[in-house]
């Protein structure tokens, strides 16, 4: 799906804003019928969780419902109109006065709906989005909701950060021909100097399709006609880690001399490749330094705030990191196209995180808790079809973008239960199937090891999470060292494949020393990062290491949590904790070459 444009042939009107907003509490009887009743508003983009002080919105289970009126512009007649969401956390319903126009399951996924029949140039119209945050065994990411004493319902999931509902990213009505591009796929290659665009465009209607594809002066460097073909790009520039290089790509449908619609998106030239234990990028090996970070800041919850998007980059770039994974979902496309212009690379990672019983963020049995799983622990055909749809869109949303380096198709899912081999290998082939040129892997569980885990095969990467001196020989470091680097070696002797360290870390308060390597302390989680960084510079097939978390982060784990999960490298509010001086001493190094 493109990413809206303002171009020659299309106009944008962005929506955001103040939003009327209610809780469906069983008396709002059809919300989408007429002027929505309440005294609330609400902000889009943003969760409602923490915008207000009623405890009864904040936890809720079920429907919210947001309501505005939009206008046309009058010179939008004879044009297509579409209203297009980002992201509605998890499940949208759309309505335009009182016609339903949309429905969309899988919370960071944008979708759109044709609304020209139900809307005229010039004049106002109701538009009405009902949201819903339950979570079931079969949906992704998967949880299971219980009903209390008095009928309150408390929503229950296994994955460790908190379940943020609402409309999380921007709205926007667009206009654009009936004659029109609708979708743009590119594929880069190196030859000598020469890089290789490679384009394939879908239209609706018939038209002739013409290409230009100009550098960042804007010059023209190459053109070609036709829906397929290869634009040859003589000594051309690469995007590069840490140096991003983007050429724009001009797509034009003509009929006669006429162009009847225009589409623009930038392109960097790089390629991608595992070969043997190594990661290449550019046919040079790359080794990842940087975080899983997570859309969660106060107040606003996963709602997108560029404010934060472009000082989370600056942090990035002052600790020295050259990469991040979208733990664990997709993150906002504003957020992708940063990376692109900035040269950062990006593990892209799909919204199947919690698909585990045995775990709860690591903590407790979340699934006995609420009652049991139905069917088979989740893995079953409802599961797989909606972790299918997942991986399309994603994929389908992202496939352009060149600081997305490897998909990530789950996190830390039960891979040690008899026949999640069976389940995964068709994901794997699927994830390949759509995009061939790009590795594929997902982020292995603790619980999981060499011996134990039935997936690790499928993947092109060996991404791991584990907590030696955390979670497992908790406070002993020496031991917990020991321990790391014997599983690391049981890796690299069965699979020989390269290896990235997607989490490691431990929860510190900001604030809290001793001369001791006591848990909670800054000096602590500076000394277990240390032990890790030197196990890593052990092991030959190590290729990255990614530290859990960037920055603290809101999580509903009852009261094994305190505020949240506390292993940011900075605090919810972006202040570094000693052990940012310490990373940025290392990753500095590693970045200049001086490692």
């Amino acid at each position: 799906m493109l990413k809206p444009k303002a171009t020659a042939t299309r106009e944008l009107v962005s929506l955001n804003g103040l939003w009327k907003f209610a809780v469906d509490s069983g008396d709002l009887g059809e919300p989408w019928a007429g002027p929505l009743a309440t005294k609330l508003e609400a902000p889009v983009p943003a969760s409602y969780n923490d915008l207000f002080t009623d405890s009864a919105i904040r936890d809720h289970v079920g429907w919210v419902w947001y309501q505005r009126t939009a206008r046309v512009p009058r010179g939008w007649a004879g044009e297509r109109v579409f209203v297009r969401f980002d992201a509605a956390t998890h499940e949208g319903v759309v309505y335009v006065d009182d016609v339903e126009v949309v429905r969309h399951e899988g919370g960071y996924l944008p979708f759109e709906a044709d609304i020209t029949d139900h809307v005229t140039a010039g004049a106002e119209f109701r538009l009405t989005v009902g949201v819903n945050n339950v979570l079931t065994p079969d949906t992704i990411p998967p949880g299971l909701v219980k009903e209390l004493p008095g009928g309150r319902k408390q929503q229950g999931y296994m994955h460790d950060f908190y379940n943020y509902a609402g409309l999380h990213r921007s709205v926007q009505l667009y206009s654009a021909p009936a004659t029109r591009v609708t979708d743009v796929t590119v594929v880069t290659d190196v030859e000598g100097s020469t890089g290789l665009v490679g384009y394939a465009v879908e239209t609706s209607g018939e038209a002739a399709v013409r290409t230009t594809l100009r550098d960042e002066q804007g010059a023209v460097v190459a053109t070609a006609v036709g829906a397929e073909g290869t634009l040859e790009v003589p000594d051309v520039r690469l995007w590069q880690p840490g140096a991003a290089y983007l050429y724009d790509l001009a797509v034009e449908l003509v009929e006669g001399d006429a162009v009847v619609d225009e589409y623009a998106l930038h392109v960097g030239v790089r390629t991608v490749e595992v070969r043997e234990n190594r990661f290449l990028i550019n046919g040079e090996p790359f080794y990842f330094t940087g975080f899983g970070k997570h859309e969660d800041i106060a107040v606003k919850g996963k709602g997108h705030d560029d404010a934060f998007l472009v000082h989370d980059f600056e942090l990035i770039d002052w600790i020295g990191a050259n990469s991040f994974r979208t733990s664990h979902y997709p993150y906002a496309e504003e957020v992708m196209d940063y990376a692109d212009r900035h040269g950062i690379v990006v593990i892209d990672e799909t919204a199947a995180v919690g698909l585990n019983s045995r775990i709860s963020g690591g903590i407790a049995d979340l699934m006995s808790a609420f009652g049991g799983a139905s069917g088979e622990e989740g893995f079953g055909p409802k599961m797989a079809e909606a972790h299918r749809r997942e991986i399309r869109e994603l994929i389908a949303r992202d496939k352009n973008h060149p600081s997305v380096v490897m998909w990530s198709i789950a996190n830390e899912p039960d891979t040690m239960a008899e026949g999640t081999d069976d389940y995964f290998e068709p994901l794997f082939a699927y994830a390949r199937e759509l995009d061939p040129t790009r590795p594929v892997t997902f982020v292995n569980v603790m619980m999981a090891p060499p011996n134990v885990c039935r997936v690790s095969k499928f993947a092109d990467v060996i991404c791991i999470n584990r907590y030696y001196g955390w979670y497992v020989d908790t406070g002993d470091l020496a031991t917990a060292e020991v321990h790391l680097e014997a599983e690391l070696r049981g890796w690299e002797q069965m699979y020989g494949k390269p290896m990235i360290m997607t989490e490691y870390g431990a929860d510190t308060l900001p604030g809290l020393h001793s001369v001791w390597d006591q848990p909670w302390t800054e000096e602590f989680q500076a000394n277990l990062l240390d032990m890790y960084h030197r196990v890593f510079d052990r092991v030959d097939s190590m290729v990255g290491e990614q530290v859990w978390n960037f920055a603290d982060f809101q999580t509903s784990v009852g009261i094994f949590r305190v505020d949240g999960n506390k292993k940011g490298v900075f605090t919810r509010d972006r202040r570094p904790k000693a052990v940012a001086h310490s990373l940025r001493t290392r990753w500095t190094a590693i970045r200049d070459g001086r490692a």
